[in-house]
């Protein structure tokens, strides 16, 4: 594993790459950004949205948090990080595409699952992910009979649902998914199999991307 020198380094390979001899793209770069997408992603250190679609700078608008959640729009005096950089994309960046890029073994969904939400009322972790507390309960109604590995893969993916649902919560989200001007995609990355699949909205189940 990389140290903080190692990152330094990294850095230092960056700065040849794409700002030494051949900087048309950050020529570009420093005029101003015109993503098409926007990725919302887990925080996890194995799920880098930027390395597992192999994009560009300026390609991808990313915002990342615990379980890649978004949560209902609220306005108030609140601090809402996920529900601004949303406005900021759709608004200002006039991205055509929203992607909610879920994963296995997500460390916020097992946390909902093993019931953080219950019993630590003032977690910032458990307050969060109880984003998803409908998607729990859909799993463990219709899957109660199920391994435990099985239920927490379940709500991975039933939490992606309910984020697309959310994002539609947003007025000038629904607005333009309605006159086709933006579109919305639920994937879910296999860690164990290094698979990608995306949400059908003709069955509402997962088929292979890649």
């Amino acid at each position: 594993m990389k140290d903080i020198e190692g990152f330094i380094s990294g850095f230092k390979r960056f700065q040849n790459t794409w700002l030494g001899s051949d900087k048309t793209l950050f020529d570009e770069l420093r005029e101003g950004q015109s993503p098409k997408a926007m990725l919302i992603g887990c925080s996890d250190s194995r799920v880098d949205p930027a390395i597992l679609t192999d994009c560009l700078p300026g390609e991808l608008f990313i915002v990342r948090n615990v379980a890649n959640l978004v949560p209902p729009c609220r306005p108030d005096e609140g601090h809402h990080g996920v529900s601004a950089a949303l406005e900021y994309a759709v608004c200002h960046l006039n991205v055509e595409h929203i992607i909610v890029l879920g994963h296995s073994q997500c460390g916020g969904i097992k946390g909902l699952m093993d019931g953080i939400c219950e019993c630590s009322k003032q977690s910032f972790i458990g307050s969060w992910v109880g984003i998803a507390q409908a998607a729990k309960e859909k799993v463990l109604k219709e899957l109660s009979h199920k391994p435990v590995e099985v239920q927490n893969q379940a709500c991975e993916k039933a939490a992606i649902l309910l984020s697309l649902e959310n994002l539609l919560s947003f007025p000038w989200i629904k607005e333009r998914v309605e006159n086709g001007s933006l579109e919305l995609h639920g994937w879910y990355f296999d860690l164990q199999a290094g698979t990608l699949s995306g949400l059908s909205q003709e069955t509402g189940n997962f088929i292979p991307l890649a």
